[in-house]
């Protein structure tokens, strides 16, 4: 096992690299001066710019830059926003609660109706069940997070009016963010009432930014059973007159998960994206509307140490992924 989790961490270094200089080299892709930026509608003179330009290092050649962001990334220092002075990694961990709450109820909501749905599904292949979860699981892939964010608002919040258009908890409540966490907050602050508004702002942003996972998990969950199904341990398991609850749910579902868990590992990147548009359409103060403010003020500390800090995320959980795989399956851990 120790080998095995050697051979996945070898990987990640030049992963690492890899994803620093793209992070790196966005954000001077887009057009536009962050120093005129900062002047906002202020003439600023050429003198006082090429001093901010100096003062900020944007004055030397890229690979300088390049070398002395890697260097500091390898004492830990993900830079300083240009806006608010402030740490990147400081504002990153300040702000990633909100978003790790998005997503993990997001993620929960995803596997809890997903894999049950697809298990189902391939079980009564045909059916009319079956054919109804395929039909929902291709809309809901294809549905644009925008567009199907701001019908729920019109619907849930507009007409019916059963949940709030956004934020994250009433205004009516105050109390100090100990774990950033609203749900954990609320019920640590004992105020009556806290706790229902903050699941009731939940509800909504996260039945948007589980739809595509839900629907990415139920479709590989009946794909990997129905192979799953057909092997011939699943035949001789029946033969020998196990229960069909054991056979489904011991001998199959256990064999078909391997896939389904790359599958969930791989939603955590489709999970970051979705957050920037369910943020931005929900007022949801994370990492996503973060990041999109900053690459509309061309903050290059924030856009290049956000990038990578989410990245490295991501990166962890496919870490996670890897060391399930010896979990579930002990044959992986010896390729």
């Amino acid at each position: 096992m120790q080998r095995f989790l050697l051979s996945r961490l070898l990987v990640l270094i030049p992963t690492f690299i890899g994803v620093s200089i793209v992070a790196f080299a966005f954000i001077r892709l887009l057009p536009g001066d962050p120093v005129a930026l900062m002047a906002g509608e202020r003439v600023m003179d050429p003198e006082r710019h090429a001093a901010i330009m100096q003062q900020l290092g944007y004055d030397r050649p890229l690979f300088v830059q390049y070398f002395d962001y890697l260097f500091g990334l390898f004492q830990g220092d993900f830079g300083t926003s240009i806006v608010t002075k402030r740490g990147v990694a400081g504002e990153f961990f300040t702000l990633f609660p909100a978003t790790l709450e998005l997503s993990f109820c997001a993620i929960v909501i995803a596997i809890c109706l997903g894999i049950p749905a697809g298990v189902i599904a391939a079980v009564k292949r045909g059916s009319w069940f079956d054919q109804s979860v395929m039909g929902a699981a291709l809309v809901g892939y294809s549905m644009p997070i925008f567009w199907w964010g701001l019908l729920l608002i019109i619907l849930f919040s507009g007409t019916l009016q059963w949940t709030p258009v956004s934020g994250r908890i009433s205004l009516l409540y105050y109390f100090p963010a100990e774990t950033g966490f609203m749900l954990i907050d609320s019920l640590l602050s004992g105020q009556k009432g806290a706790f229902t508004s903050a699941l009731s702002h939940l509800v909504l942003p996260s039945i948007v930014l589980a739809t595509i996972p839900l629907a990415v998990i139920a479709r590989q969950t009946r794909s990997a059973m129905l192979e799953v199904l057909g092997e011939d341990y699943v035949r001789t398991a029946r033969a020998k007159g196990l229960a069909r609850k054991r056979v489904v749910g011991v001998h199959a579902l256990r064999n078909a998960l391997i896939p389904v868990v790359t599958t969930i590992g791989l939603q955590v990147g489709v999970l970051m994206a979705g957050a920037i548009l369910t943020e931005t359409i929900f007022s949801w103060p994370g990492i996503g509307k973060w990041m999109v403010d900053s690459v509309f003020r061309r903050d290059y500390p924030v856009v290049q140490g956000g990038l990578l800090l989410i990245a490295m995320m991501i990166m962890l959980v496919n870490l996670i992924v890897d060391l399930l795989y010896g979990v579930i399956n002990p044959r992986v851990r010896a390729k």
